[in-house]
């Protein structure tokens, strides 16, 4: 027999995931419209709620904020003593109640009526007070509450949350927001160097350890073990030009194969053609290459094919990219 702590959990879940659905089927027009007046009216976004649905405008707030549309948190008792001070003319405010006929929602409701800016409604029920004094509606309606009892803030909660993600997204696309807008907002954590760190940001702080075709193997493991990053470029001596590679791994295979190691040369142990980035390819690229090749280092060429640095996967979880 099913644990009662599991079976509640899944079913919670279930009622839940069955409400998403059936939310997500119900975006329309209305949905539309409701986006298309935030983008058009250039202000900010207010959100606000009581109780529950004020920390989910909060979430929602920190979405907005985060997809680069303007807002801020307003809670509905805090308005109507004094904080509706705070609302802009061109601001635009989303009031959240899941029955639409809290008292401070309803008071807070004629207020921004009063002031003259658009009001969105998020609530439960069509013919709530809230519903019929905004301007717009985003509802959100549902069956049951997912607790045993039906009664604890669940999937109401679940589905403003959604419609607030819904929302911001949309305002995104509407707005054209782009991975580099993303990345300006979000300078912080590996999600946000993901979006701007550059190989230029890694190589420059490594050693650029090379060798000639003709370098003798003691000149390049010197080479190698000075620069601290388990290989060497091989250059050509009169151009400058990148050849080839060696890493340890050669080193190693060279010693199972060779006993007339005194007398190797450069060019017998390099990897010729090897992996290589651009000084200004983002580090993830960088990171991606390396993993998908098997391999700990990749030399950086600049746009003529010269060699600049070396970037080793060490850099790469130093930064926290993989």
């Amino acid at each position: 027999m099913e644990n009662l702590v599991t079976h509640t959990a899944r079913q919670t879940l279930a009622i839940e995931a069955d409400a998403l659905t059936k939310l997500a089927a119900g975006i329309g027009e209305e949905f539309r419209r409701c986006v298309e007046a935030i983008h058009a009216n250039h202000g900010r976004i207010i959100v606000t709620g009581i109780g529950k649905t004020a920390l989910v405008a909060q979430k929602i707030v920190a979405t907005l904020n985060s997809t680069g549309s303007p807002s801020l948190f307003l809670h509905a008792a805090d308005a109507i003593h004094g904080d509706i001070g705070m609302v802009q003319p061109s601001d635009t405010v989303l009031a959240l109640s899941r029955s639409g006929e809290t008292t401070e929602i309803e008071v807070l409701s004629l207020l921004v009526r009063n002031l003259g800016n658009p009001l969105i409604a998020m609530t439960s029920t069509a013919d709530s007070t809230l519903a019929r004094r905004a301007n717009h509606l985003l509802l959100v309606p549902f069956e049951r509450e997912a607790d045993p009892h039906g009664l604890a803030p669940t999937t109401s909660t679940t589905l403003m949350m959604a419609m607030g993600d819904a929302l911001a997204t949309a305002l995104l696309a509407l707005k054209g927001f782009s991975t580099a807008d993303f990345a300006r907002f979000h300078p912080g954590g590996a999600l946000g160097k993901k979006l701007y760190l550059r190989v230029s940001d890694l190589y420059l702080r490594n050693a650029k350890p090379y060798v000639y075709p003709t370098s003798s193997l003691k000149d390049t493991l010197l080479e190698m073990t000075t620069g601290r990053l388990g290989a060497t470029a091989v250059l050509d001596l009169r151009t400058e030009q990148m050849l080839g590679i060696i890493t340890d791994g050669d080193i190693r295979r060279l010693l199972n194969k060779r006993s007339d190691i005194d007398r190797v040369q450069a060019h017998e142990i390099m990897s010729p053609l090897p992996k290589f980035v651009r000084p200004d390819e983002l580090a993830i690229h960088a990171a991606t290459l390396m993993q998908d090749n098997g391999i700990s280092q990749l030399l950086v060429l600049n746009d003529r094919g010269l060699y600049v640095g070396m970037v080793h996967l060490h850099d790469i979880f130093r930064e926290g990219l993989i």
